[in-house]
């Protein structure tokens, strides 16, 4: 018999409360979190706007195109760090915000009382976390809900909750960059096989919680939707390059 199904229905209905309202409180922050538009910010403190600048995007990108590497590898780090960042903070909060409850249980003529500690599981609060990141970054309430397009945040919440898949989907977008030199090719190649890797990962056991897998999946069809504008670009040939500058 499960935990669940020994807690009786009335006390049942708490505790799905209970997770109800920290999973809010995980959203809530997260998408928070995630909302904060790094790229917009630098880019002002350089003195432009830079959703008036090459693409439009506020992503480390865009922000690398037009001002520079520095910059540009300054709102990727940030971007990467604040999706880490949302999901290490749901996790603490799925580990500590805890609620205690006695029940009490009759066996023949005698009668006990058990005490149950509830937690929010850790892959529901991390998994929330990731979504509402993403989704802050995409759609942040700070600029009428235009944002980028999540690559870089999306890595940074794989790194709090599945690592290894992560590292070799990173691995996966260094290789066809470099053969390309297309940062959307890269990314998109990346993140399609972001729920080809997660699911080798499971089935060899290396892995574990199918619900990473649907996280995945859900976040591979966001970041191609997102990239949908630069698929055309790339099959009518006038994406952009990120060329090597000659040395002087």
């Amino acid at each position: 018999m499960t935990i669940m199904a020994a807690i009786a229905p009335q006390n049942l209905f708490t505790v799905r409360f209970f997770w109800l309202k920290v999973d809010s409180l995980i959203l809530i922050l997260s998408y928070l979190m995630g909302s904060i538009p790094f790229g917009y910010i630098v880019a002002k403190s350089h003195g432009i706007d830079i959703r008036q600048h090459g693409s439009g995007n506020i992503g480390a990108t865009n922000v690398m195109r037009v001002l520079g590497k520095k910059p540009g590898y300054t709102v990727f780090a940030c971007d990467v760090l604040k999706g880490l960042v949302a999901v290490l903070v749901a996790k603490y909060i799925a580990h500590h915000d805890v609620m205690t409850f006695t029940q009490a249980r009759q066996v023949g003529v005698a009668i006990y009382h058990d005490t149950y500690f509830v937690m929010l599981p850790e892959s529901v609060g991390a998994i929330s976390a990731a979504i509402a990141c993403i989704i802050g970054h995409n759609f942040p309430v700070w600029l009428g809900f235009k944002g980028g397009k999540g690559m870089a945040t999306s890595a940074g919440v794989l790194i709090g909750m599945i690592p290894a898949t992560a590292a070799t989907c990173m691995g996966i977008w260094i290789i066809v960059f470099l053969a390309t030199r297309y940062v959307s090719l890269a990314s998109l190649v990346a993140s399609i096989s972001l729920p080809l890797v997660t699911m080798i990962f499971l089935i060899l056991g290396l892995l574990h919680g199918w619900p990473y897998f649907y996280f995945t999946v859900a976040a591979c069809i966001l970041a191609v939707w997102r990239h949908r504008s630069n698929i055309v670009r790339l099959l009518n040939g006038t994406e952009s390059r990120f060329e090597k500058k000659p040395k002087t």
